[in-house]
């Protein structure tokens, strides 16, 4: 394995050696196929077998080729323009790295004048509970402010952004609408509309970007759990959903900010790409990550999804619950200090056992968890919470209506279709890798 700070040192004496691009360029970067020293350098660190299968793809996982290669590791494409600029901020967590090393740091060695980070619900560590409001602070190994956009303000104001020249954006996603790095994404976006400032986005791949599948947003129920016109499951990487973003002139009154994409290469959207970090505190696994758009619909119910246990958004269950052959109890743990039905012992079910492989090929979302929880609940009219939590996942009232109707789940999907085949023609245009569109699920 190749040591990283060799690898830096590598890095920058061939920056300096190769000169700089001009920069604030407006147009994305495409993809390379030219080998430079860098995809030999980074290539050195990868054990993925290549597969060349990938015409024949359909919702079939594919094995990652060994050339992958995310946004961050591309330092040749975008590092020259950064250490040009007066100055940096970056939107990152946890998960923003290359290799095993924080792109804060890296950036930071390699002469960038790095000057704000900005964090989004769970924070700059991924550590914070979800819903929790994140104070401003300092990073404590670079002593550089930390700005939360999920605390007082979700939006930087221009004091936020005052000398900066770049905003980078580099966090990982898992393709669901209702999780809340988009929507972070979209209000950078919008303040570097404002005030005139680059927006990059360090793409990295989609674990759940190998189908589209849902409901599509009614703007009524906009909110920061969903707040563009899309499905629960867009299939998008995140630099694929901030050209839609700017595309579609979702930032409003006009805008669009000048945006550069860094796509990953080597990737497709049929690659069952298994996260080396986890995203967030709940989304421990690629269990969890593949359960979660389907099961995340029980936050909006009065039972469990499971938080407060080892297997969150795998576990559901109620103490009222007349079904099921798995009992839990939810305890305080970190990243969910308060879970619903803290210390109650509920019935329901694990679905943790499934294997990941069998998950990636369902290749849809599985309402029929939530509907037979529902249709066996012994109070219905208690189920969905009356703060219509439900409706804002949901991104409208129709599915908590047909589901109390009775509706049978090819109904409810029947009503999807128009609105999905419609989404799958404007995501088209917006696709960075695998051109072909990719079927409906039905």
């Amino acid at each position: 394995m190749l040591k990283f700070p060799l690898f830096l040192t590598i890095v920058l004496f061939l920056q300096m050696a190769c000169g700089t691009k001009s920069a604030l360029p407006t147009t994305e970067v495409p993809v390379t196929n030219a080998p430079t020293a860098l995809d030999t350098l980074m290539s050195m660190d990868t054990t993925i077998k290549e597969n060349e299968n990938m015409a024949n793809a359909d919702t079939i996982a594919i094995d990652l080729p060994m050339s992958l290669r995310v946004g961050a590791e591309q330092l040749d494409s975008y590092l020259p323009r950064l250490r040009l600029s007066r100055g940096v901020a970056l939107l990152v967590n946890q998960t923003s790295t290359i290799g095993s090393t924080h792109l804060v740091d890296t950036l930071l060695a390699l002469g960038v004048p790095v000057k704000q980070i900005f964090a989004p619900e769970h924070g700059f560590r991924g550590t914070a509970d979800a819903g929790e409001s994140v104070k401003n602070s300092r990073d404590s190994k670079t002593g550089l402010p930390l700005i939360s956009l999920y605390g007082a303000s979700k939006k930087p104001k221009a004091a936020d952004l005052e000398g900066i020249d770049w905003v980078v954006f580099d966090i990982q996603d898992v393709g669901a609408r209702f999780y809340t790095y988009i929507s972070s994404m979209h209000y950078m976006m919008e303040a570097c509309a404002d005030f005139q400032i680059a927006f990059m986005v360090l793409d990295r791949p989609n674990p759940n970007g190998h189908y589209v599948d849902g409901p599509v947003l009614d703007l009524n129920y906009r909110s920061f759990v969903g707040m563009h016109p899309v499905p629960v499951v867009h299939g998008m990487t995140v630099g694929e959903y901030a050209q839609m973003i700017n595309g579609e002139g979702w930032l409003g009154a006009g805008k669009t900010c000048r945006l550069e994409v860094v796509p990953c290469q080597g990737y497709h959207h049929q690659y069952a790409y298994q996260l080396p970090i986890k995203p967030s505190p709940n989304l421990p696994d690629m269990g969890a990550i593949y359960s979660y758009p389907s099961t995340c619909f029980f936050e909006g119910t009065i039972a469990s999804e499971g938080r407060g246990t080892e297997h969150p958004f795998q576990i559901y269950g109620h103490p009222e619950s007349g079904i099921g052959d798995y009992y839990f109890t939810p305890v305080s743990m970190p990243g969910a200090k308060y879970p619903k039905l803290e210390g109650q012992r509920c019935r329901g079910f694990n679905l943790s056992g499934i294997a990941t492989d069998s998950l990636f090929a369902i290749g849809q979302l599985k309402l029929q968890y939530l509907m037979d929880f529902y249709q066996a609940f012994p109070d219905k009219e208690r189920f969905f919470l009356e703060n219509h939590f439900f409706d804002k996942l949901a991104g409208n009232a129709t599915l908590r209506q047909q589901i109390r109707a009775g509706w049978t789940e090819e109904q409810i999907r029947d009503s999807w279709q128009a609105g999905l085949e419609s989404f799958k023609t404007m995501r088209a245009k917006y696709l960075i890798y695998n051109k072909n569109p990719l079927p409906v699920a039905k």
